[in-house]
């Protein structure tokens, strides 16, 4: 096991890499490609006419005249170390880890990241746990009782959570309901929790119709299985062999989904964010695209980025521990 685990963080150490490299040349090698010069390159970071000093100095802070490589390397050594920049006689500095530093605003990326990761990571948590647990129940209830009103009944909301956009059920639950100012956790847990049950309960909705019939369908596939018999056949509970027996491997599947779900929320939940006015990872995205700050979309993208390697690997040692068979592989 543990070699296992020394694997998949190298290799989720090797895909951050690469994936720093995919970014950067998306935003520095793509629209050299698409035959911008180096001054238009320039002159996206700062606002509209700016002076021509400015785009000097902006092309000079970003290195845009050096080789390509080393404009990366010095990329990789400003998220590490930190970095600095000219402007008039005095430097700015960027501390570590530099994601980036707006020319726009003169202000660093990272510190509004970390303002804003709490409201994102707050709203994915608990929506999360909402779909996770309803979803699977109704699924598992619905496999045992194939057939019943309850089974027609809950698949036939769960095609309509599918079926129904975020921002359309949104906009139902704020024209019912009205919606209340995010309260960070550390002022009031209580107040905190009640500013975040609707977007839960919004965001949750499509997610646990989804795992609803993903579930149902596991459990009817996983319970005509032939181990499933010799269970019953041994005398176990009917509960256990459920559990430990059925439900065990139909949530295998369901590991890598959720890995996937949940890391891309926390990378911003853009839509329920915009719809509930919540000022996340999502909403900070869509004000760097609307306003053309570059250095906020790209801080974005590498935040979103590392959430998703990291729950991977996650999903990959989770996997292991639900079927020895994977780390042996």
């Amino acid at each position: 096991m543990a070699a296992y685990i020394i694997r998949r963080v190298f290799a989720a150490v090797l895909l951050l890499l690469v994936v720093s490299a995919v970014t950067f040349a998306i935003f520095f090698l793509v629209p050299r490609l698409g035959g911008q010069t180096l001054d238009s390159m320039a002159a996206q970071y700062v606002g509209k006419s700016p002076d021509p000093d400015v785009i000097a100095a902006v092309k000079k802070n970003l290195g845009l005249d050096q080789p390509l490589y080393l404009q990366y390397w010095n990329f990789v050594k400003g998220i590490v170390v930190g970095a600095d920049y000219q402007f008039g006689p005095d430097p700015v500095t960027c501390n570590a880890p530099c994601f980036g530093y707006s020319f726009k605003t003169h202000t660093e990326i990272w510190p509004q990241l970390v303002d804003r990761v709490p409201v994102t990571l707050s709203l994915a948590v608990g929506a999360a746990v909402i779909w996770v647990v309803s979803g699977v129940a109704i699924g598992v209830v619905s496999a045992l009782k194939r057939g019943s009103f309850f089974d027609r009944m809950s698949m036939g909301v769960a095609l309509a959570g599918v079926s129904l956009p975020m921002f359309f059920t949104g906009l139902v639950v704020l024209a019912l309901f009205g919606n209340g100012e995010y309260v960070p956790f550390a002022d009031s847990p209580l107040e905190w929790a009640g500013s975040l049950v609707l977007p839960w309960c919004t965001l949750a909705l499509l997610y646990s119709a989804l795992y609803a019939r993903l579930t149902r369908a596991g459990m009817l596939e996983t319970m005509g299985e032939d181990y499933i018999r010799t269970a019953r056949a041994k005398g176990l509970k009917e509960r256990k062999v459920v559990v430990k027996h059925g439900l065990r491997s139909a949530l295998t599947p369901l590991v890598t989904i959720f890995g996937m779900d949940f890391a891309l929320l926390l990378g911003g939940a853009v839509i329920t964010e915009r719809v509930f006015s919540f000022q996340g990872l999502g909403a900070f995205a869509i004000q760097g695209v609307t306003t053309a700050d570059l250095p906020k979309v790209m801080g974005v993208t590498l935040v979103a980025a590392f959430f998703i390697v990291i729950c991977n690997l996650l999903v990959d040692l989770v996997y292991a521990a639900i079927d020895p068979r994977v780390r042996l592989s």
